[in-house]
């Protein structure tokens, strides 16, 4: 059964238990220890509940540890990208600058060849016998080019401080051409790796918030169900101390009950020792005044001796009125029940059976039918009721349900609605049921 069935039953339990004003302690008992053993399950699932919490605070822990080891790295990528930049912005800075040189060096290197080919042409109109135009010219190289100058002796003395600078020249723009290339190359290689440090970075951040929020809903969580435990444990606790309340209760009203079963029981005793004296008394007086006659009516006497044979002791109507204690709260209302052993152990009575039974115990036979209870005596006027005295109500039909009337304006009897009980005659329903008729077993 899952949980929220068992405390659906439990529940259902509970205010079946507490809805009778008669529940009997036992079964409000029985109650406190289903919810005890249910309470018992919640605490188990608080303390696995518990467990788990522990569980996730160590992973708690070490999703933090990996948050910071996230966060350092950020941070470190942050100054590497910080750093790449920089390193961009001066690689092209320099770049700038050796553009600016390389176009001062060729703009050299193009006023040179202009007046080396301004002086070949002029040897050549002096009459020289090399064509000197054609050895600046036909040259593949610069280093070619030094070469051929270098057969031609004139050219050399002419133009040799010239042909130096431009092998300088050539030189130094080979060198930073290479120069150039190299930091270009690093540059694009640094901007690779800044694009993929920004992608890792990225990446991480993603990685960091979905743990957070992984972190944070495994919380939410947890948290939810432990509070949801110790609600219902809180819940359950309330309930136990609600029972015990009610039981609390119930035994104190049941010891009042049982304390006015027996001042009733003791006031029967006393108004049964009155009648019995009073009736000895009347007999003793009519047995002297007819002695003579009695001698010759010996019929007579034997009636005299039935009628008083009938009445009940003084403990017997005040055992009449005690003896059904035992069923108070403890007994179900069946209608035609409590006329054989098993319903009478069971507690199962109707009205009529149960003045019977009670009657029984005191040592007097009483018919179990309200019809045939109404005849077992003599009827008294409502204002002399006194405790043992049979009380009828007028319910489904005249005379249709009987009690044993306990003083106070209550009697005890079983009904329908609470099996035996002590319910108050003179207010509420049985005040309006209550048809007057009063019958004194005698």
């Amino acid at each position: 059964m899952s949980l929220k069935k068992k405390l659906l039953v439990l529940n259902t339990t509970i205010m079946l238990g507490l809805g009778s004003v008669f529940a009997s302690p036992m079964v409000k008992a029985e109650s406190v220890l289903d919810i005890q053993s249910e309470r018992a399950g919640i605490q188990s699932d608080i303390s696995d509940a518990e467990k788990v919490i522990q569980e996730l605070q160590k992973e708690q822990s070490k999703m933090d540890t990996q948050i910071n080891e996230i966060v350092k790295a950020m941070k470190e990528n942050d100054i590497k990208i910080e750093k790449t930049k920089k390193e961009v912005t001066e690689t092209e800075k320099d770049i700038d600058a050796l553009k600016k040189e390389i176009t001062v060096l060729e703009e050299r290197i193009a006023k040179r060849e202009e007046i080396l080919k301004e002086r070949a042409l002029s040897f050549q109109e002096s009459g020289g016998d090399v064509n000197y135009l054609e050895v600046v010219l036909g040259s593949t190289s610069f280093r070619d080019l030094v070469d051929r100058v270098g057969a031609v002796a004139a050219i050399v003395e002419a133009d040799q401080e010239i042909l130096t600078q431009q092998e300088a020249d050539k030189a130094e723009l080979e060198e930073k051409q290479e120069s150039v290339e190299k930091k270009l190359l690093s540059l694009k290689d640094m901007q690779v790796d800044l694009e993929g440090m920004k992608a890792q970075i990225k990446e991480q951040k993603a990685a960091s918030v979905k743990m957070k929020e992984k972190l944070e809903k495994k919380q939410l969580e947890t948290e939810a169900l432990k509070k949801d435990l110790e609600n219902e444990d809180a819940d359950l606790e309330a309930k136990i101390a609600t029972i015990r309340e009610n039981i609390k209760k119930e035994e104190e009203r049941k010891a009042a009950e049982k304390a006015e079963l027996n001042r009733a029981a003791e006031e029967a005793q006393k108004s049964s020792t009155s009648n019995v004296e009073s009736s000895s008394s009347s007999t003793k007086g009519e047995t002297s005044s007819s002695s003579g006659s009695s001698k010759n009516s010996p019929t007579t006497k034997s009636n005299d001796d039935s009628k008083a044979s009938v009445a009940p002791s003084s403990a017997n109507v005040g055992s009449a009125i005690t003896a059904g204690y035992k069923y108070i709260g403890n007994s179900t209302y069946v209608f035609g029940g409590g006329r054989t052993a098993s319903d009478i152990a069971n507690g199962r009575f109707d009205c009529s059976a149960f003045v019977a039974w009670a009657y029984k115990q005191a040592g007097v036979n009483l018919p179990p039918s309200t019809g045939a209870l109404t005849g077992v005596g003599r009827q008294v006027s409502k204002s002399q009721m006194q405790p043992g005295d049979l009380v009828f109500f007028n319910t489904y039909k005249t005379d249709g349900h009987v009690g044993i009337y306990v003083g106070g304006g209550k009697f005890i009897g079983s009904q329908s609605s609470t099996g035996v009980a002590v319910a108050n005659m003179s207010s509420g329903y049985w005040a309006g049921v209550f048809n007057g008729r009063v019958v004194r077993v005698k």
